[in-house]
């Protein structure tokens, strides 16, 4: 089973998600962090489900989708993987520095 290894940037980006949405609803807040987290579980048993990301080059860095969200992580062998960054799809993605 993969290991799955939240990042100091994605934990910030969850954050920054929930503190968004608590302004209007700490429920709907709640709600949707978990929801994120609860879809990068299928990484452990599956961790090449997500697509390429299209912005990158590095065929280790994917993604998932969940609602509005890009869950982008890096596949760092076959028993570890990153999660990188929590990324609204409205926003560019070519603005933030992913390694």
């Amino acid at each position: 089973m993969v290991q799955i290894n939240w990042t100091r940037t994605a934990v910030e980006d969850l954050k920054g998600i929930f503190d968004y949405i608590a302004k209007d609803s700490k429920k709907y807040a709640q709600l949707q962090t978990l929801k994120l987290k609860t879809r990068t579980l299928i990484l452990k048993s599956k961790p090449f489900i997500g697509k390429k990301v299209a912005e990158k080059e590095n065929l280790a860095i994917r993604e998932l989708i969940e609602g509005n969200y890009r869950i982008i992580y890096k596949i760092i062998d076959k028993n570890k993987v990153d999660i990188l960054t929590i990324h609204h799809t409205s926003r560019d993605l070519t603005r933030r520095e992913i390694k």
